[in-house]
């Protein structure tokens, strides 16, 4: 897993916006398959294939670096530290650790470490989506039903 911590200067951010939006008109195609162009350091021009689907991520990358948000990469099946799921979730180390002890949140041991599977991170982060929009519906059926007006 490679993280990037640094956040992209304005002159990066401005040009991962042009690519991001230059990559996303080539996606527009129906092929599975594009080849780009890319230069070596003596200026050597090679083609390379890649599948759409690599290029969708890539523009998504790009949009976030666009943003000027720092992008980092997790494989799907990766095991995470709590350290690690704590960031990604945006809470303390504790409350990560609460919710692993509470069983909202799966998790194994590796010696004395606890590890948390980022495809069970990612449910759980859908699971709570879920349930705050669940919760938006009924207090708005409730607005309705109480004429509140909001």
């Amino acid at each position: 897993m490679q993280a990037h911590e640094q956040l992209p200067s304005a002159e990066e951010a401005a040009l991962a916006k042009l690519c991001s939006q230059e990559l996303a008109a080539i996606l527009e195609t129906k092929a599975e398959v594009q080849t780009l162009s890319v230069q070596d350091k003596s200026g050597e021009t090679h083609s390379v294939n890649m599948p759409v689907s690599a290029l969708r991520m890539l523009v998504d990358v790009l949009t976030e670096l666009g943003e000027g948000n720092a992008v980092k990469l997790v494989p799907i099946h990766a095991e995470l530290t709590t350290q690690e799921a704590a960031d990604l979730l945006n809470v303390s180390r504790p409350t990560l650790i609460k919710l692993l002890d509470d069983g909202e949140i799966p998790f194994h041991r590796s010696g004395n470490r606890r590890k948390v599977r980022f495809a069970d991170l990612r449910q759980y982060q859908e699971t709570l989506e879920k349930n705050r929009l669940n919760a938006l519906d009924e207090l708005s059926a409730l607005d309705q039903e109480l004429g509140l007006g909001y």
